[in-house]
């Protein structure tokens, strides 16, 4: 469910799901900021099994009987995880949210072959679909963004993938220094040829308390120009476009069908239940619409979980206008956009004036009750988005 409206009516559109965050990682990558942790002691598993299953019992206390169409373990790395504790958080999800028949489960990991060997394990536990962190197909440019995998294991790690799981995803960042719209065009092809159903491929970005940050403020990281990231987005549009692989969002890119379910349930503004340190969630609680978060730092969230039977820390009732520019940020990155009825309902005004110079930039467009961003529009969504929300 997704929050009532201005007029009373409950809205149940977008879905439901559950987002399970493992927090840790063997290394910190230098361009992220993510709540991730490094650790010299591997965690406890069991002790956060038991935590996880306090802190998913809270949450279908919040959340009320539903139907889970889509899991999803985040991180950090969860294939760090012993497929033993997936199967258990599983579990203990489809006893608080039955998972529907055709349910989509998907599990983050890492491209190393350490981690491969356990995708049988994954998916006996009952994951049906892998998304892989492989991030680039050059060997230095992974040494250069603090990867610990070659190309050669990334590619060895999705073979095994794709023998483990019907379904496979991987990522990859682009407008990394140095690179040309040529050189990306051969690494994008290359990445194709793998076959996989899904890619998610993400503009390098400055992200702020990230080394990488220090380095691009000290001018010993040089990314490339509006001119030149313009110009990898266009390859990035025309490569996968010709392959099969459309965007359907703004940085992910599908055979039609396989798109990520549960991102989904996110980008048409529906309800999950965020588990884990730093996770955050949309709740349907008592006829409203609640945003909630936990506590970050892992070992603090074991703590509150263990003496409160959660971790949350901020839990905020949306009032129909948070809930109207929330459906707009996130449903303007799909190429499908939003049901302007429904942002109604919930609350949402959008100025005519803006939405006419969009409309007239060709930035936007409206087709029934539908806005959608052109494909002119995608490169400036930020800043169209801000129009209509502002």
């Amino acid at each position: 469910m997704a929050g009532q409206g201005v007029d009373g009516i409950e809205d149940t559109a977008g879905g439901f799901g559950v987002y399970i965050h493992w927090p840790f990682c063997k290394a910190k990558c230098p361009y992220c900021d993510f709540n991730s942790h490094v650790r010299l002691v591997p965690p406890d598993e069991a002790r956060y099994i038991a935590a996880f299953r306090r802190e998913i019992a809270h949450m279908r206390a919040l959340s009320g009987p539903r139907r889970a169409e889509t899991v999803f373990f985040g991180g950090g790395t969860p294939s760090l995880m012993a497929p033993s504790t997936v199967a258990a958080i599983l579990e203990a999800i489809d006893d608080a949210w039955p998972l529907t028949a055709d349910a989509e489960v998907t599990l983050e990991a890492n491209p190393t072959s350490v981690e491969a060997e356990r995708f049988q394990g994954y998916r006996a536990a009952g994951v049906n679909r892998v998304s892989l962190g492989v991030q680039a197909l050059d060997d230095a440019d992974l040494q250069g963004l603090g990867r610990m995998h070659s190309v050669a294991e990334a590619l060895a790690a999705v073979a095994i993938a794709r023998r483990a799981f019907d379904r496979v995803s991987f990522d990859l960042i682009y407008a990394r220094p140095r690179q040309t719209p040529e050189a990306w065009s051969a690494e994008l092809r290359r990445a194709l040829a793998e076959g996989c159903e899904h890619l998610s491929l993400y503009q390098l970005t400055i992200e702020p308390g990230t080394p990488f940050e220090r380095l691009y403020g000290a001018g010993k990281l040089i990314l490339p120009d509006d001119d030149l990231s313009r110009a990898l987005w266009d390859v990035t549009q025309e490569v996968t476009a010709q392959a099969g692989l459309p965007a359907y969002e703004v940085s992910n890119h599908a055979r039609p069908g396989a798109e990520a379910r549960h991102n989904l349930v996110y980008w048409r503004y529906g309800t999950y239940a965020g588990i884990g340190a730093g996770a955050h969630g949309r709740l349907q609680v008592g006829g409203t619409r609640r945003a909630t978060f936990t506590e970050r730092a892992p070992e603090a969230w074991l703590a509150r979980v263990e003496a409160d039977g959660h971790g949350i820390v901020s839990d905020e009732t949306l009032t129909p206008a948070e809930q109207a520019d929330e459906m707009l940020l996130m449903g303007l990155r799909l190429r499908e956009g939003v049901d302007l009825a429904r942002h109604a309902r919930l609350g949402g005004r959008i100025d005519r004036g803006r939405l006419a110079m969009l409309e007239a930039e060709r930035l936007v467009a409206r087709e029934g009750d539908r806005l959608r961003v052109t494909p002119a529009g995608f490169p400036v969504l930020n800043a169209v988005i801000a129009a209509l929300a502002g």
